[in-house]
């Protein structure tokens, strides 16, 4: 139960980050949950265990992390569509 209340989080997690970026990360739902993951690693490397939690997400700090994964992954695929074409 805890895996999938954790698949779960980070899936929306990585979800609202798209939606706050306004940029879609690259493999829907699995590609979600891993920005919500990565996210989480990233925001509590960089900003520390702060605010509300929710599981086991701190909720700022890897909404912060993902957002930023989110503009660079974004970036890195856009300047590849770019070079391919």
């Amino acid at each position: 139960m805890f895996l999938l209340w954790s698949l779960l989080i980070g899936g929306s997690i990585g979800w609202l980050a798209g939606i706050i970026v306004g940029r879609d990360i690259p493999g829907g739902v699995l590609g979600n949950v891993v920005a919500g993951f990565v996210g989480a690693w990233i925001g509590n490397l960089f900003l520390g265990s702060w605010g509300p939690v929710l599981g086991t997400f701190y909720i700022f700090p890897t909404l912060l992390g993902a957002i930023i994964l989110v503009l660079i992954v974004s970036l890195i695929m856009s300047s590849l569509l770019r070079s391919r074409s």
